[in-house]
């Protein structure tokens, strides 16, 4: 794993303040997976995860059961932890899903939605556009899961909060791999746009809509990839 200090890194020990150190371990390994720091299918020595993710054994094998549960890892009996792979199929029916409750967190949100709200989607998506043009991919990444975190969090539904975060960690992962191809971020970015405008005139059936490209666009990146 690279070590260089970034804004990416440097933010997200922002976003660690105040967290417990198994919250923290979590949060590490998690944006690990999904960027693809350790690879789909490659097995994980947990001396080298704490050295590098800068956390001690028990936190990490705190966050190994969490993220195990979410599918992101696999324990293997007699053999250890592995990467959870990825495959065509898996992100085809994680796209099935994704679509049904993202469209319903639209719904929510179009009516929960404030003022402060849409300022501070614009302005996430706003960082999103700074990130492409610096080629931050990391930092797209965490930024773009800020973006969702946020809309979920508009949507008001605890629940719905929480399946959504372990489906958009799953998707970020088949998303990693088809940040380099050009043009692609900047279709995310328009889109999270047409998502934002959406709710800014609390148009439900419009930001449905929006999400619904938003994820299928996804789908195409990927099988194009």
């Amino acid at each position: 794993m690279k070590t260089d200090v970034t804004e990416t890194q440097e933010r997200a020990v922002n976003e660690e303040s105040g967290l417990s150190l198994n919250e923290q371990a979590y949060r590490r390994f998690k944006q690990a997976l999904v960027t693809l720091s350790y690879k789909p299918g490659e097995y994980l020595n947990t001396a080298q995860v704490m050295n590098d993710l800068a956390m001690g054994r028990t936190p990490i094998n705190q966050a190994i059961h969490r993220l195990s549960n979410e599918g992101l890892l696999q324990i293997i009996p007699r053999k250890g932890v592995m990467v959870s792979p990825l495959s065509v199929d898996d992100a085809l029916e994680l796209i099935e899903v994704r679509l049904a409750n993202e469209m319903l967190c639209m719904r929510l949100a179009s009516s929960r939605i404030s003022a402060q709200d849409i300022a501070s989607l614009e302005a996430i998506n706003q960082q999103i556009e700074v990130a492409t043009q610096q080629r931050d991919r990391d930092g797209m990444m965490l930024l773009d899961n800020q973006f969702h975190q946020q809309l979920a969090k508009i949507a008001g539904n605890k629940m719905l909060m929480d399946i959504l975060s372990v489906l958009h960690a799953q998707a970020q992962r088949f998303w990693a791999s088809s940040l380099s191809k050009e043009g692609h971020m900047q279709e995310v970015i328009e889109e999270h746009r047409a998502i934002i405008n959406a709710l800014a005139a609390q148009d439900a059936q419009a930001a449905a809509d929006a999400a619904e490209v938003h994820i299928l666009s996804f789908r195409h990146a990927l099988l194009r990839g």
